[in-house]
């Protein structure tokens, strides 16, 4: 040992010799289609570093990050007090994963995110929002002994397995079959609900309370309405609050805007992280997990080998801790009516902007059809090649000419979906207004780089054919 600090490794060192070869390295060794794809549509920036809502490259621009990495930012990057939290417990050097021990950390950070849907009794930690889903489906299955879950048409609840077993969009599922059994409904379809449950086979209904995938909300009264169904029929209400929960929509979870709404199993995950260890947690009722955990012998029958890491159990108590000192959940429902109306006024301005919707800082600019024959042309041109490229030209020059990162809300949808940090204020909304207006300024002008990019998306949408 020097006196640098052990030998044989310095990250700080490797970062400087190989850093530069980053999409070389991805492109090797990893999802070699990722960089592929930002080459193509001029996303591949090289970011030096970040704070709050905002990156910075190598020559000192600075970003406006209105993605959050998925939501997964909610107090945007590297806040302090998260920061200190995960110093702090590294420092403390518990005895963390034995296993055969019970740490204060995972009891206190379950408690209090109880306080937050008191009609909830008991948390299971896992690593990410697909395991906290995971849990929910298992959990469901043998609290009922029934098979089947239902779920929603262009419904997201993960990746793996089971979560894909209730994802509403084909282009996810395919080549993965078999799956669990299952079956979808649309949103808001209450009838539909009921002659499911009817077969007397359901376990549970999970359900986004507003849809990620295009951001949809469910109707006013379907979810009351849909737990009413399910009790009746002995089946169990599972909110999907992943990418909803902890404020994002200007309520602590999403399903809390609708009046009366208790479901029995709740996923969350994303902002509880902080963004940076990876935790999901499933909330749910005292008598799901007594059923699931019924005897010494089955303690173990559901685990996760990093669930309830100290590093993860601190920055979600962190996480709630600056939630509550700076007042985030208000913050996101002032901010996000103030973003929301301001686009809101600008569908009359424009015929290729649609709508504008969504609840707090989650919201969709859905785009569609204009009615100028010069413009139908080129929408028209758009959409035979490949649904979701408008949407697309629109993404690109926010990022190359305002230096605004935002994403497309879903594959062959013409959705823009913005869900910035929590703590973004009424500059953030200045900077973002200007930068739409003008791209959609450009976009109606008929002429200009957006639409020679199209030309570029088109040729490669019909080559990927």
């Amino acid at each position: 040992m020097t006196d640098g600090g052990p030998e044989g490794f310095d990250l700080a060192t490797l970062l400087a010799e190989r850093g530069a070869e980053r999409y070389e390295l991805h492109a090797r060794h990893l999802n070699h289609q990722l960089p592929r794809m930002l080459h193509t549509i001029g996303f591949d920036k090289v970011y030096e570093r970040a704070e709050g809502a905002y990156f910075w490259d190598a020559d000192g621009n600075d970003y406006l990050d209105m993605l959050a990495g998925f939501g997964v930012m909610g107090l945007g990057r590297h806040h302090p007090v998260v920061r200190k939290a995960l110093h702090d417990v590294l420092d403390a050097s518990l005895a963390d994963l034995t296993r055969f021990d019970c740490q204060p950390l995972p009891g206190l950070l379950a408690e209090k995110l109880l306080t937050h849907s008191p009609h909830l009794d008991r948390v299971f930690f896992g690593n990410s929002g697909t395991e906290a889903v995971e849990t929910a489906l298992k959990f469901a299955r043998y609290a009922t002994g029934k098979p089947r879950i239902l779920y929603c048409t262009h419904a997201f609840h993960g990746l793996t397995t089971g979560a894909l077993s209730v994802n509403g969009e084909a282009g996810f599922r395919d080549g993965f079959a078999p799956l669990l059994p299952d079956t979808a409904i649309d949103l808001g379809d209450l009838t539909a609900l009921e002659r499911e449950l009817k077969r007397g086979d359901v376990a549970g209904f999970v359900v986004e309370p507003i849809q990620g995938k295009g951001v949809h909300a469910s109707p006013p009264g379907f979810l009351l309405g849909a737990q009413l169904l399910l009790r009746r029929h002995k089946a169990l209400l599972i909110a999907d609050e992943v990418q909803t929960g902890l404020g994002r929509t200007g309520d602590f979870y999403a399903y809390q805007h609708e009046e009366g709404v208790e479901p029995d199993l709740l996923c969350v995950a994303k902002a509880l992280s902080g963004g940076y260890v990876p935790v999901g947690a499933t909330l749910g009722k005292d008598w799901i997990f007594k059923k699931v955990y019924s005897s010494m012998d089955r303690v173990l029958v559901h685990s996760a080998s990093f669930g309830s890491n100290a590093q993860a159990m601190a920055a979600g108590l962190a996480v709630l801790a600056v939630m509550e000192d700076e007042e985030t959940v208000a913050n996101a429902r002032r901010v996000g009516d103030l973003l929301r109306g301001r686009l809101a006024a600008l569908v009359d301005r424009y015929e290729l902007l649609h709508d504008v919707r969504g609840r707090g800082l989650m919201i969709g600019i859905e785009f569609g059809r204009p009615n100028s024959l010069k413009l139908r042309s080129r929408w028209t041109m758009l959409q035979a090649a490949r649904k979701g490229l408008f949407a697309q030209m629109v993404v690109v020059p926010l990022l190359q000419k305002h230096r605004i990162l935002t994403q497309v809300s879903g594959d062959h949808l013409e959705v823009i979906k913005l869900i910035p940090p929590l703590t973004v204020g009424e500059k953030e909304v200045d900077r973002f207004v200007e930068a739409f207006t003008a791209v959609m300024d450009d976009a109606h002008s008929g002429g200009g780089l957006m639409w020679d990019f199209g030309r570029t998306l088109v040729k490669q949408a019909v080559a990927n054919r």
